[in-house]
C-alpha cells in the first residue's frame, strides 16, 4: 500500500463509523468468526439436544475471548506491525487507537467473554482462560524466537471445537479430544502456507513462522507436505472412534484431504509461492467443510 493509499484509508476511517471499524479490526473479525464456527461445530457434535442459552453464551463468549486475545496480540506487536506491509495500517501502528484504549477494550471484552463461559460451566471457563493466556503470553513473544511458535500456537488455536463439545457435554472426554486433534493438525499446513507467502514481510519484524529457521527451502516445504498428508488419516478420526456414521465423513475427509495435499506436494516440488497461496486458500475452506460433514454425519445415540 502506498503512502497516498494509507492516507486515504485513514481519512475513510475517521469519525464514529471509523472508530467502530478500528475496534472491529482490533478483534480480527474474520479470524474470530472462524473460531466461533469451530466452537459451534464442536457444540453440535456434543451429546443431547441444543440448549440455546448455552449455545449463545458459547458463541458470544468465544468471540469475545478470541477478540481479546487478538487485541492483546496487536498491543504487544504494535511496533513490529509498523514494519510489515500487511499490518502497518492496523489501528495501533497507524495511530488511530491509543494503547490505553486498546488495553481497556481488550480487557473488558476478555472479562465479559470469560464470564459467559463461566456461566456455561467451569470447564469452558478454564479452557477459554488457558487459550487466551497461552496465545498472548507464550505464543506471541515466541514468534520472534523460534519456529516452534506454530506448534505452541496450535494448542490455543485448537481449543474452539473442544470448548464447544465440553459446553454441550459438561465434561471432557475422548470425543472432545478427537475434535481437538483434527484442528490441531490442520493448523500446521494452514499457518505455514501463510508464512511461506508472507515470509519477506515476517522477516522485517523478525518473525520465525516457517518450519525451519532456514526459511523457504526444500526441507521446509517437505515438512509442510508431510503435515498436510497427516490430515488424510486425522480427518477421519471421528469415524474411527464412532462419532459419525462414516460414509459422509470418510468421503469428505479423504476427498478434501487429497485436494489439500495436491498444492502441498506442488510446493514441495517447486518451492513456488503460488502453490503456498493455493494451499492457504484451500486451508480456509478445508476445516469448515470437514466440520460440516461431521455434523451431518453425527451418530445419534
Amino acid at each position: 500500500m502506498t503512502q497516498e493509499q494509507t492516507e486515504i484509508t485513514s481519512i475513510q476511517k475517521s469519525g464514529f463509523a471509523g472508530r467502530i471499524s478500528d475496534y472491529i479490526a482490533l478483534t480480527k473479525l474474520r479470524l474470530a468468526l472462524l473460531v466461533v464456527f469451530s466452537a459451534g461445530a464442536g457444540y453440535a457434535m456434543g451429546p443431547g439436544p441444543v440448549d440455546w442459552k448455552v449455545f449463545l453464551y458459547l458463541i458470544a463468549g468465544g468471540f469475545l475471548v478470541t477478540g481479546s486475545s487478538n487485541g492483546f496480540n496487536q498491543i504487544i506487536e504494535r511496533d513490529l506491525d509498523k514494519l510489515m506491509n500487511r499490518t502497518k495500517t492496523r489501528p495501533l501502528p497507524a495511530g488511530r487507537i491509543s494503547v490505553l484504549e486498546s488495553v481497556i477494550f481488550s480487557a473488558v471484552i476478555g472479562i465479559a467473554g470469560l464470564t459467559m463461559l463461566w456461566l456455561i460451566n467451569p470447564y469452558t471457563f478454564m479452557l477459554g482462560f488457558l487459550a487466551l493466556f497461552s496465545y498472548v503470553a507464550i505464543y506471541t513473544p515466541l514468534k520472534r524466537k523460534s519456529p516452534l511458535c506454530v506448534f505452541v500456537g496450535a494448542f490455543p488455536g485448537s481449543v474452539p471445537p473442544l470448548l464447544g463439545y465440553v459446553a454441550a457435554a459438561n465434561a471432557f472426554g475422548l470425543e472432545a479430544g478427537v475434535l481437538f486433534l483434527v484442528q490441531f493438525f490442520w493448523q500446521f499446513p494452514h499457518f505455514w502456507a501463510i508464512a511461506w507467502k508472507a515470509n519477506e514481510d515476517y522477516l522485517k519484524a523478525g518473525f520465525r513462522m516457517l518450519p525451519l529457521r532456514e526459511g523457504r527451502t526444500k526441507r521446509s516445504a517437505w515438512l509442510i507436505f508431510l503435515f498436510t498428508m497427516f490430515m488424510l488419516p486425522v480427518s477421519i478420526l471421528p469415524w474411527t472412534f464412532d462419532m459419525t456414521y462414516g460414509l459422509i465423513t470418510v468421503i469428505t475427509g479423504v476427498g478434501a484431504s487429497i485436494v489439500f495435499i495436491i498444492p502441498a506436494y506442488k510446493l514441495y516440488q517447486t518451492c513456488d509461492v503460488k502453490h503456498a497461496k493455493t494451499l492457504m486458500y484451500i486451508s480456509f475452506l478445508y476445516l469448515p467443510i470437514l466440520q460440516i460433514a461431521y455434523i451431518i454425519d453425527k451418530v445419534e445415540i
